[in-house]
């Protein structure tokens, strides 16, 4: 990393998925030590189990005694929270979440994304309800939101200003499937691909690769890539900033060879 710029932290959704076991994983790895490989082989992992239910506080602890130092989990949060009609009645729901457990991952607890449904419209009134009940930490580790929306109504300046207000980024999510724009709207970048291919042994290919590498550079160094799509016109030069990409959906077999290729060409 240059001294002037952010870490920049690369990696897959998930470390349990049978094709690779195949491509990526060491012939006869006990499954047990899967983490232990993938958190050598790429710098984060976005722990998506913890959208469908609760871990106890000592999965968490496991999960960060298996990992090196400097490695980073996001954390997908309760869809208990953000899969309701009125998100300004979850209160309890994030407090839930919240408290269990995730401290455990301390130093290597990264950012908490809340995914919402495609059919998730923006109503400003009931989601500046929702912000305002984000805590910014949990047993003296810090917190950062990071909102994974997907309808075409929060593709508007009033959600940004709000998300800016608060203090939470926005997921940049590289698809046609949702609405796509990388507006920055807080003080770190999240993304996550999309497009990966399985005829391309990396899923991306390199010419891809390089510009994906090219954008993780400009964001960290507190600039917005040109190419990004956005609803609003790129913001000046801030402080540097943290980045984490994300290979994510698309030919998911193909993830851990795009996510090491990326980050070979980010060293």
């Amino acid at each position: 990393m240059h001294q002037d710029q952010g870490s920049i932290r690369v990696g897959v959704g998930g470390w349990t998925f049978e094709p690779w076991r195949a491509n990526f994983y060491p012939a006869g790895l006990p499954h047990h030590r899967e983490l232990e490989y993938a958190s050598r082989h790429l710098t984060a992992i976005e722990i998506n189990g913890t959208y469908y239910s609760t871990q106890k506080p000592e999965t968490f602890a496991k999960w960060r005694a298996e990992t090196p130092e400097g490695f980073v989990f996001a954390v997908k949060a309760s869809r208990f929270v953000t899969n309701r009609r009125v998100l300004g009645g979850g209160g309890p729901a994030i407090e839930h979440f919240v408290g269990s457990g995730i401290a455990r991952l301390g130093p290597k607890l990264g950012p908490l994304l809340w995914q919402f449904m495609p059919t998730k419209r923006f109503e400003p009134e009931d989601f500046a309800a929702f912000l305002a009940l984000l805590p910014q930490e949990v047993e003296g580790v810090p917190l950062r939101h990071v909102m994974e929306v997907r309808h075409a109504s929060f593709m508007a300046s009033e959600y940004l200003a709000l998300a800016r207000r608060f203090r939470v980024a926005t997921v940049f999510s590289d698809t046609d499937e949702y609405p796509s724009f990388a507006d920055i709207t807080g003080d770190f970048v999240y993304a996550r691909l999309q497009r990966s291919q399985a005829n391309i042994a990396t899923g991306y290919a390199p010419s891809a690769l390089d510009a994906v590498a090219d954008c993780a550079r400009v964001w960290a160094a507190g600039s917005e890539p040109l190419v990004a799509p956005r609803v609003e016109a790129a913001q000046a030069n801030a402080a540097p900033r943290d980045v984490f990409m994300f290979f994510i959906s698309g030919a998911k077999e193909r993830a851990p060879a795009a996510a090491q290729a990326l980050i070979e060409r980010l060293r």
